[in-house]
């Protein structure tokens, strides 16, 4: 076992102090303060080391990302996207639950957080799921861990902090992450059966058909219309990185353009008062993921100095020979992780043991950082803190033990995708070049 130091110190404080409730950027700062002055460091270098932190160009595109969610929600982006989905796949089996599955991944395509899906179309969906006949516990599992999956497609901007953690490709990370999120969704559509509390054939208020009186070739020809330049986001997003037009920071940047020039030149959605809500929404939300990397970045130089690294991926090496008992030692502690911390926390935390373990069994960093980013979607309907849970049950005004049991279902399909995408790797470099 590593011996008890200053760093080993630092994370068993930090785990007290997320007991006591502590904030986890005040817990990651102050665990890291009482480690630094444990080793005989001033706090002369606190400044430089926060600032090193997050002055790193490609955390930019975390804010931009964030304000290009907020602005596709804001100008009514995701009610034509609903409508679009509902007309194009409304009426097969399952219905709205096959509506709220690809509108939710879809919508990880502008948005790329978790909880930030399921406030923005979570009402809309639910609503429309229990006329379509299913239970609404069901529907907000269904919407919990659907925009969980979508912080695994891209834009992701989990997959951004892993690309700078990891010393990776960004573009290749999104591009290799959509046919794993893809592949995540799918699999949520085998539980739709388990949702249906009443036959939606006899009783459903909602038509799959939004425009009465349309055939079905003219309603989806309206509909694709009228969410037209909703639905080309992710093309304008991922064709201009894909192509190498721009980066995936600067891709962020022109998202939130493009949001802006559709809202205000094309939907005429846009307004004064909701410009300035969506910007002091997003610095709000900027403002605490940066909080958590910068405080983080102080936790990661202790471990550092203190060789943390070294010790812990050394003994995790030294726990088997067989590289598939490593890995799923690693997936059950991100797994674990993720039942009480956040994504972002959880590879600031881990990802400096666990990257060094992947480089030295010649593990394929893409593919290693989409199953991390998958693993770390769970976490978002794990309770006892699955954010994603929690938001679902305030839009729902149901108990927090209910939408769980209604996530429950999903998340035995996301774990079995977790491990399909860790036993075949290929999965990741199929669309890579």
């Amino acid at each position: 076992m590593p011996e008890i130091g200053a760093g080993s110190m630092m994370v068993g404080l930090f785990f007290l102090l997320l007991v006591l409730r502590v904030p986890v950027a005040f817990a990651l700062g102050l665990s890291a303060l009482a480690a630094m002055w444990q080793l005989g460091f001033g706090l002369d270098l606190v400044g430089d080391l926060l600032t090193a932190g997050i002055g790193k160009f490609s955390l930019l595109a975390i804010p931009f990302f964030i304000l290009a969610g907020n602005l596709m929600g804001r100008l009514g982006i995701a009610d034509r996207m609903i409508r679009f989905f509902r007309v194009l796949v409304g009426g097969l089996p399952g219905g709205m639950g096959l509506v709220g599955t690809v509108v939710c991944l879809f919508w990880g395509a502008v948005s790329g957080s978790g909880p930030a899906s399921v406030a923005a179309i979570g009402p809309m969906i639910v609503r429309s799921m229990e006329e379509d006949g299913y239970s609404r516990g069901f529907a907000a599992g269904l919407v919990s861990t659907g925009a969980a999956m979508s912080i695994v497609i891209p834009p992701s901007i989990g997959l951004v902090i892993y690309g700078v953690l990891a010393e990776t490709s960004i573009a290749d990370l999104f591009i290799a992450a959509i046919l794993p999120g893809i592949l995540c969704g799918a699999l949520m559509l085998c539980a739709l059966p388990f949702g249906r509390v009443q036959d939606a054939t006899a009783t459903r208020a909602l038509s799959p058909n939004p425009y009465p009186g349309m055939s079905y070739a003219q309603a989806l020809g309206r509909s694709f219309i009228d969410s037209f330049w909703g639905l080309m986001t992710p093309v304008v997003i991922l064709g201009g990185i894909y192509s190498g037009i721009f980066t995936p920071t600067e891709a962020a940047i022109v998202a939130s353009v493009y949001a802006l020039a559709v809202g205000g030149l094309i939907y005429r959605t846009l307004t004064i008062r909701g410009l300035y809500e969506c910007l002091a929404d997003s610095a709000a939300g900027s403002s605490v993921v940066m909080l958590v990397v910068a405080y983080a970045g102080l936790f990661g130089w202790v471990v550092t100095v203190d060789d943390l690294i070294g010790r812990y991926s050394g003994a995790l090496l030294g726990l088997s020979s067989n590289q598939w008992v490593i890995l799923a030692v690693i997936m059950l502690v991100v797994l674990i992780a993720g039942m009480f911390m956040d994504a972002v926390t959880i590879m600031f935390i881990c990802l400096p043991i666990f990257l060094p373990v992947m480089r030295e069994l010649a593990w394929d960093p893409v593919w290693f950082g989409v199953l991390i980013m998958v693993n770390l979607a769970i976490g978002l309907i794990t309770p006892p803190v699955g954010i994603n849970l929690y938001v679902a049950a305030n839009i729902t005004r149901l108990p927090l033990e209910k939408v769980a049991r209604g996530a429950l279902p999903f998340l035995v399909t996301s774990v079995i995708g977790l491990i399909l995408i860790a036993a075949f790797p290929g999965l990741t470099r199929l669309m890579l070049p």
